[in-house]
């Protein structure tokens, strides 16, 4: 992947905009467990952040996937992954499908304000009963002449308990498995829609994530995203863009967990020496160097792929599979060469270490990648 002139300069924006809206801030926003999602989404919206992919017409940018790679790596980089989560829930889970599937009455009421920021958005996929199998999701939407009546529970649903409208995928038919699926825009101001409770996560603290109800909830049936009874075969091309966004963000996360590990090296001494002239150290963070940045040309080369309108579901699992093992890898790793104090929660590293471990899980989980790396190349029955 070639990155020029513009792409650099966008780079240098986009750090420009973490260091003075969101780095400032994550120590009190990890320890109060939320932020002020519409005030920073709006210096986002204005930053031009929300809509890199998406037409003018609604507020876009109307830029390729490229500058896409950039964001996700810089807000990696970010000290903390609550954050960067609940932006590219915005980018990259919740509104995928709305542009590309929803009429123009809803991208202009729906999709304009999510790039501009004056809404927050989220996706409403997993159930109490329903994580990686989709296909054994519950909640229903019935259809009442132009309504649908909504009844069901979501859970694990980051911004769940500020977004203003959520992408929400639910049964519309009587057709079991994965047919009879459609998405609907939920507006969360409707009767019969109710946070049941926010959660308490061992990491990702300044991300909030809810859990959902839906009672008797109507909501017209010119909200449905698309076809109706499409939503599942939508869904699975949106968690396509989940999957790449979370690679991209993981490699900005590792590339800068080991330069922060280096520079610690570098100043602690033992042994009358520096850490980092001992050649274990020297030779681990070198592997580990090498498998972040065979990690990145993977993402590179998933996104060309992406950007030529291939089909990208199997490089992308393998990208998703490596990147949460490897994040585990070096998360322990840097703790590892801290010692003592990078145990403590006082340092970055605890928190890295916590932040870490959601990788393997969510946006499909390691075991659903390697389903599908070998359903894809050829070894199942």
């Amino acid at each position: 992947m070639h990155f020029d002139a513009d792409h650099n300069s966008f780079r240098e924006t986009v750090r420009g905009v973490v260091a003075r809206c969101i780095t400032p801030h994550v120590d009190d926003w990890e320890r109060d467990g939320g932020f002020p999602g519409h005030e920073l989404f709006r210096e986002l919206g204005k930053a031009g952040l929300l809509g890199l992919e998406y037409d003018e017409e609604f507020g876009g940018e109307g830029a390729d996937h490229s500058f896409k790679v950039i964001l996700g790596e810089e807000l990696g980089r970010i000290p903390c992954a609550g954050i960067p989560m609940a932006i590219t829930v915005q980018v990259d889970m919740s509104t995928p499908s709305l542009h590309q599937f929803g009429s123009t009455e809803l991208k202009r009421r729906f999709l304009a304000p999510a790039i501009a920021g004056e809404m927050v958005t989220s996706i409403a996929v997993t159930e109490p009963d329903a994580g990686s199998d989709v296909a054994g999701l519950r909640t229903r939407a019935v259809r009442d002449g132009e309504h649908w009546v909504i009844n069901g529970s979501k859970t694990y649903i980051t911004n769940g308990t500020q977004a203003d409208w959520i992408c929400l995928l639910a049964r519309t038919s009587e057709e079991g498995g994965y047919r009879g699926m459609s998405q609907i825009v939920v507006p969360t101001d409707t009767p019969g829609f109710r946070v049941s409770r926010k959660l308490d996560k061992l990491g990702n603290r300044s991300s909030d994530t809810a859990e959902l109800s839906f009672t008797d909830m109507r909501v017209p049936v010119a909200f449905t995203i698309g076809e109706i009874g499409r939503g599942f075969q939508q869904q699975m091309a949106q968690f396509e863009r989940e999957r790449m966004i979370a690679c991209y963000l993981s490699v900005g996360a590792m590339q800068e967990a080991l330069r922060r590990t280096v520079g610690y090296l570098r100043e602690r001494h033992a042994f009358g020496a520096p850490l980092l002239a001992n050649q274990h150290i020297q030779y681990r963070l070198a592997e580990l160097d090498a498998d972040v940045e065979a990690l990145r040309q993977l993402n590179y080369g998933c996104a060309d792929a992406l950007i030529r309108g291939e089909d990208i579901t199997r490089l992308s699992s393998i990208a998703k599979l490596k990147a949460g093992r490897l994040q585990r890898e070096v998360a322990d790793t840097c703790i590892q060469f801290h010692g003592g104090i990078g145990y403590m929660e006082e340092l970055w590293t605890a928190r890295f270490f916590r932040d870490a471990r959601l990788m393997s899980i969510g946006g499909g989980a390691d075991e659903v990648m390697l389903r599908t790396i070998s359903r894809l190349g050829g070894y199942t029955p």
